[in-house]
């Protein structure tokens, strides 16, 4: 959906199809329990045939087979956790603070403070001047080519498709989640020390039950297979060609939601894991659609079925898109800019 056209379904401000949406922006506890069951009851008994088949020697292989629908499950499990924090799931607060928490805990993931850097990410999704707090650091080609040579090295191995996907995901699940952030406020330093405190709690159990050991080659193989699907679902929903980045004083948050959020259409199966979350777009729209109403929004409002879709195939290519372009107004790749840098260089 192009600029034009979004502005044209504008009336005093407002798109005419708001009310709409807004329908969806309802909580429905028996859709919430129900999906608690059908995905936290698989996740225990596979998980629990990881922990049979350590104890009783079968070979190494098996066990990560048995991970990676656990892997699986548990990104579902994480969508479950991430509505909590936008108190949508349930339609009580306290509610999807307690299911939020204990999701946070089979997830690695502090609520309250992982919900503070959310709700910012949100508040900035494409703002060029406020960049840096629940996104992936993005440098525009100019910011780039200014930069020191070892900031220009940093920012390539962040980029870098392996460490984004391998190095990012142990450091963010198993290091800074577990890290009070500085100036986050009490509630979220709680959050992070109540985490740590259930997790330290699992892992004795576990220790004194069927050895640490066999805890470490179940749990781990899960959270890094688990988090590394979430970073990338992450990265496709904001880093792709036709993203949207401008500077404070002209983003619109309509545009901002419908431009600069990804339609990532999945087949079925990787929809159900994902929790419909690739409909992106309408969640930045309207944070508080659940995911169990996500679908049947897209299917009753045909202005947001106007939003080119990004299909698996295509996502692809966005491991290779690196910076942002001002001037063109889309994201380009490393060696697109590479005789602009060795001129720079000379």
């Amino acid at each position: 959906m192009n600029s034009d056209s979004i502005k044209a379904r504008i009336q005093g401000g407002r798109p005419d199809w708001s009310r709409s949406i807004a329908a969806f922006s309802r909580s429905d506890t028996r859709k919430a329990v129900w999906q608690l069951a059908n995905t936290i009851v698989p996740y225990l008994v596979l998980m629990a045939l990881m922990v049979f088949s350590r104890v009783r020697g079968w070979p190494y292989p098996v066990t990560l087979a048995i991970g990676i629908p656990v892997a699986a499950l548990q990104l579902r499990i994480f969508i479950f956790f991430h509505d909590c924090c936008h108190d949508s799931f349930f339609a009580s607060r306290r509610a999807n603070r307690v299911v939020g928490f204990f999701t946070g805990i089979l997830t690695f993931t502090p609520f309250d403070d992982w919900k503070r850097s959310h709700n910012i990410h949100h508040a900035t999704a494409g703002d060029l001047d406020h960049r840096g707090t629940g996104d992936i650091w993005t440098m525009t080609v100019d910011e780039y080519l200014a930069a020191s040579r070892r900031k220009r090295l940093g920012y390539r191995l962040v980029r870098n498709p392996i460490f984004l996907l391998v190095v990012v995901p142990v450091w963010l699940s198993l290091i800074a989640y577990r890290i009070p952030h500085r100036g986050a406020g009490w509630r979220a330093a709680g959050s992070v020390m109540a985490t740590n405190l259930a997790l330290a709690s699992v892992f004795t159990a576990a220790a004194l039950t069927v050895g640490w050991q066999t805890y470490l080659l179940v749990q781990l193989p899960v959270i890094v297979i688990s988090w590394s699907m979430g970073v990338w679902l992450f990265y496709v929903q904001h880093q792709y060609e036709d993203a949207y980045w401008v500077r404070a004083d002209r983003r619109d948050p309509l545009e901002a939601a419908l431009k600069g959020s990804s339609y990532y259409k999945l087949p079925k199966v990787l929809q159900w894991i994902t929790g419909n979350i690739g409909l992106h777009h309408i969640h930045h729209l309207r944070p508080r659609i659940p995911n169990y109403y996500l679908q049947a929004c897209q299917d009753a409002v045909p202005a947001l079925q106007a939003v080119q879709p990004l299909t698996l195939k295509r996502s692809l290519r966005s491991a290779a898109l690196n910076l942002w372009d001002e001037q063109k107004q889309k994201m380009v790749s490393f060696r697109a800019i590479r005789g602009r840098v060795r001129a720079r260089a000379w």
